[in-house]
């Protein structure tokens, strides 16, 4: 099977590669340029952090004996997934730009362009599974739990997830590094990518500030007293910690403080300490623009298990169907729900698919907007 692997220069795109070669496919790496600054001063480390990445991925493709080739998709991620990011945060809202990136790009301009070429299938490192059962193709959850990645991957449809093998489905994250080490891949012991990658290694509000600029305003606790100044509200999420610079007060409990809500329009941000402020607990939430994999969703009203953010266990919650929007509540008080992040569904391991998390029942949000 002639197959095109997207190769982004770390070690779980390299082994996926490796491992397809090894099973006897006709397999080339493709690397995707995603990011070009538009700004001479903003040019810099994640300018320097993509060549590398492209010089690792053009190694391991010598390394393993595949034809490299270099697409830039930087037009099409500015229109496709930039500009919704920029507006999700000047709405106050806290964007999700990967699970984007993935149905525009990665499955979107990426797929069609191997296609075009000639694959028959496309293949990525993501931790993931699919199968062809019951006369559809189901996504499911990777073994390797803790590394899996289907929260990210819940907007593709039939068409994106049969065209796509996940060499690493089976695997967990130490057999993939042994695998790396064995076959000496110039990779193996890359460290892993975090954050955003338009970003690098850049800061953040450095960064957000050259498209939005930045309004200081109030921080005040949930009395409403002021307490300091922050940055721009933009520029926080529900449950950080980080970047408040508060500090002690003789007035307050001891324990560390966190963002618990926003008001955009007043320009307010407001925290209260304790990691499980009653101010961040949510037993329910409103979402839009479902999405569900099998081209419906299971039923009207059903119970399943869902996740709000990457890497939280599956919560048992019940899910009512209005058209394109959708209403959860969760068994058990969930943490930190934000408005912009997805909600994504589960039925054992199959991800049914997902939606858009507009509001939550959390006090934060409906008293101090």
């Amino acid at each position: 099977m002639r197959i095109t692997v997207g190769m982004s220069g770390g070690v779980d795109s390299s082994v996926a590669a490796l491992l397809l070669k090894r099973a006897g496919h006709d397999v080339s790496g493709l690397f995707m340029q995603n990011w070009e600054d538009d700004d001479p001063g903003q040019k810099g480390m994640s300018d320097c952090h993509a060549d590398a990445d492209r010089k690792d991925a053009l190694a391991v493709c010598a390394r393993i004996g595949i034809p490299f080739q270099h697409a830039n998709f930087a037009a099409e991620y500015r229109k496709r997934v930039f500009a919704h990011f920029l507006d999700e945060y000047r709405a106050g809202r806290t964007p999700n730009p990967d699970v984007l990136c993935n149905r525009e790009i990665k499955f979107g301009s990426f797929l069609a362009a191997a296609l075009d070429d000639g694959a028959q299938k496309i293949a990525t490192g993501h931790y993931a599974r699919n199968a062809f059962e019951d006369g559809r193709w189901k996504l499911l959850r990777a073994r390797d739990g803790d590394k899996d990645q289907t929260y990210f991957l819940h907007t593709l449809d039939q068409a994106q997830i049969g065209a796509t093998l996940f060499p690493l489905g089976e695997l967990h994250k130490t057999e993939v590094r042994r695998i790396a080490n064995e076959a000496a891949l110039p990779v193996a012991a890359k460290k892993d990518s975090t954050g955003i990658c338009f970003i690098g290694e850049r800061d953040f509000r450095g960064f957000l500030a050259h498209y939005l600029p930045a309004r200081p305003g109030e921080l005040r606790d949930p009395a409403g007293q002021v307490l300091g100044e922050h940055a721009g509200a933009m520029f926080y999420t529900l449950g950080q910690r980080s970047g408040l610079h508060i500090g002690g007060r003789a007035s307050g409990n001891g324990d560390a403080w966190y963002v618990v809500g926003k008001d955009v329009a007043a320009n307010v941000v407001y925290v209260d300490q304790g990691h499980d402020s009653p101010w961040l607990a949510s037993r329910s939430l409103t979402a839009s623009n479902a999405h569900w994999i099998a081209g419906a969703a299971p039923a009207r009203r059903f119970d399943c298990t869902a996740m709000t953010r990457y890497r939280q266990a599956p919560q048992t919650c019940h899910v009512e169907i209005d058209g394109g929007r959708c209403m959860v509540r969760f068994d058990t008080p969930q943490r930190a729900v934000a408005p912009g992040q997805s909600v994504v569904f589960y039925l054992g391991d199959e991800c049914l698919g997902g939606a858009v998390i507009d509001d939550t029942d959390a006090p934060a949000l409906r008293e101090m907007a």
